[in-house]
């Protein structure tokens, strides 16, 4: 879960589609400071408030109160369409915090600056002005490439050291989500064409697309880190489709594989980032796909991972903004 030191059980209370809430143990009212569950739980936003919790500002996933108290906190789907609830109290230490983050920064600068400088110069040598050798004109191509990877590799790296620090920055706007999805889709319809598979931007045109509050090259990078989740494990002339399911308060992000599902071994170690690397040996995409769920639950939204025998598919949920809300700002800018 990252974000400081927590405790090794978490509070969970069960929100089923019927029926009242249902605590699996006493450990988050515990958390909460509260005798007994409060009348509202049908959010999480509503279950936190109700015990004097806000948000932190800057990561959704924790909340804090004026004593300090510190709870990492978010929402896991349920097949069912039910919800569980999660807390995990944080041993919170702010300047410690803001040491390792500058910590951070340093590295990624340093780092991040080298491979930016070693770009520049392959791609400055390949601009057609000098003739090169094939082998050289090769040689340079193959560079630039791995610099672009590493480049992406290192970003994505100190991003989720950060977020497992509470500091992930971002910059939530209120916009549609269909901009994200065309966007996502146009940069890695490349390499799907590549591989001999479809992607697919899937949209039912009579239908008003949600609007969402988020940091658009966030969500749009977890899109990204889902496709390219699904391709590497794609067949050719497999389909990926890109779909959204309004739906209130939430609404839900989908990419999905048409073809041969995920295992069961596989589904359930998606999002496991240390586990996938030992077991792939490789670092890569279990980090993008960790940072993509971190992202994610830093704008208070969800990742899940669902299978059936015609596919499988990866998906978000993020709050929607209410219609109320889109319809008052539209009357103050008027």
């Amino acid at each position: 879960m990252g974000a400081g030191s927590t405790a090794e059980a978490p509070g969970l209370v069960l929100v089923p589609t019927q029926g009242p809430p249902r605590l699996l143990g006493g450990l988050l009212l515990e958390h909460l400071g509260l005798q007994e569950l409060p009348a509202d739980v049908s959010s999480l936003d509503a279950l936190l408030g109700a015990a004097g919790f806000q948000r932190r500002v800057g990561d959704a996933r924790l909340w804090e109160k004026e004593d300090d108290h510190v709870l990492l906190a978010g929402e896991q789907p349920l097949g069912d369409g039910g919800r569980l609830f999660w807390t995990f109290p944080v041993a919170w230490d702010e300047a410690d915090n803001r040491r390792r983050v500058r910590y951070l920064g340093m590295a990624s600068h340093d780092l991040r600056g080298s491979l930016a400088n070693i770009r520049s110069y392959a791609a400055l040598l390949l601009n057609g002005r000098s003739p090169l050798e094939p082998k050289v004109q090769r040689g340079l191509e193959t560079i630039l490439r791995n610099a672009d990877r590493s480049l992406s590799f290192s970003q994505d790296f100190f991003d989720s050291s950060r977020a497992d620090l509470g500091s992930l920055a971002c910059e939530p706007e209120r916009q549609s989500l269909l901009p994200l999805l065309d966007a996502a889709v146009e940069r890695q319809r490349a390499a799907a064409t590549a591989a001999n598979v479809a992607l697919v931007l899937d949209l039912d045109p009579s239908e008003s697309q949600p609007e969402v509050s988020v940091d658009g090259a966030r969500i749009q990078h977890a899109l990204e880190a889902f496709i390219l989740y699904q391709l590497s494990r794609a067949q050719p002339g497999e389909v990926i489709h890109l779909r959204i399911h309004p739906g209130a308060p939430r609404v839900r992000v989908e990419v999905r594989r048409e073809g041969v599902p995920l295992s069961d071994e596989d589904a359930s170690a998606v999002f496991r980032r240390e586990e996938r690397a030992f077991r792939e040996k490789k670092l890569e995409d279990p980090l993008r796909i960790y940072l993509a769920r971190q992202e994610v639950e830093a704008h208070g939204g969800s990742v899940g991972v669902e299978t059936d025998p015609s596919g499988s598919s990866l998906f978000i949920t993020l709050t929607a903004v209410p219609g109320a809300t889109l319809a008052e700002a539209a009357a103050l800018q008027a």
